[in-house]
């Protein structure tokens, strides 16, 4: 019995002492396990550094494209696509959208939107205290933060969505002129349930080109824009007070905030 087990000792040291191969096999299977681990972490690193530089940069690759083609399609309309509404719109550059509505969006949703860099921090800080309070996380969203929502977010009122929106409008303001965001905002902007910009609203509503909108159509559509699901022009007294501010916006000789 003894000697059946120290042939089993002597056997299992023979082979842990077994000799390599002439090329060193067992040596370099050994390493190529123990680098397996790091190698891994190094190229997930570099995937995630890859994404993080994409998420960082993409909105500004997607920016420059628009400043000289019209968006093709947003996410909104996508969203309410398969809510089941339309698509109805029609792009037109700023030249063929009435003066008059130009105005009455400016009164209506953003009267600093010529002397601010995209955010009007007195509006924020009115809407964080009101959130502090109990209400809820609304209001202070500028033309310009509009018009980053509706190209590239979701509808919400979430702190994520507002930071993605806060982060992208820093991108548009810095490289679009006030012209073209504002361009953008009237064709992209929803006016109804599947209508987007004004030559689709001036249209459906008026049965007239967004050219040829009067002080008060301009008003009445620029009353619905807080809640256009809902409100439609002519039907709340909101339009009264947006067209008494409207006069006191200046548009200049070369587009808005020229």
């Amino acid at each position: 019995m003894c000697e059946g087990a120290g042939l089993r000792m002597i056997a299992t040291v023979r082979q842990d002492v077994r000799p390599e191969g002439p090329g060193g096999d067992r040596r370099r299977a050994e390493a190529r396990k123990a680098g397996e681990n790091p190698n891994l972490a190094t190229r997930l690193a570099r995937i995630a550094a890859q994404l993080l530089i994409l998420v960082f940069f993409a909105p500004a690759i997607a920016i420059l494209f628009y400043a000289v083609v019209p968006p093709p399609v947003t996410p909104l309309m996508l969203i309410r696509a398969v809510e089941g509404n339309g698509i109805s719109k029609d792009w037109q550059p700023l030249a063929r959208i009435s003066p008059n509505l130009q105005r009455a969006v400016i009164a209506a949703e953003d009267a600093k939107f010529c002397s601010h860099g995209g955010f009007d921090w007195e509006a924020v800080d009115t809407a964080i205290e009101r959130y502090r309070e109990g209400g809820y996380l609304l209001g202070a969203s500028t033309i310009s933060m509009q018009t980053s929502k509706n190209l590239f977010l979701w509808p919400g009122r979430t702190f994520i969505r507002k930071g993605g929106e806060a982060y992208i409008t820093v991108w548009l303001e810095a490289l679009l002129s006030k012209k073209r965001i504002l361009e953008l905002y009237l064709n992209v902007i929803e006016f109804g349930p599947g209508i987007y910009g004004a030559e689709a609203a001036a249209q459906h509503y008026y049965g007239v080109s967004a050219a040829e909108l009067t002080h008060g159509q301009a008003a009445e559509l620029a009353s619905v824009l807080p809640n256009p699901l809902r409100w439609r022009p002519g039907t709340r007294g909101r339009a009264s007070t947006i067209s008494a501010r409207m006069n006191s916006v200046q548009l200049g000789t070369n587009g808005p905030c020229s």
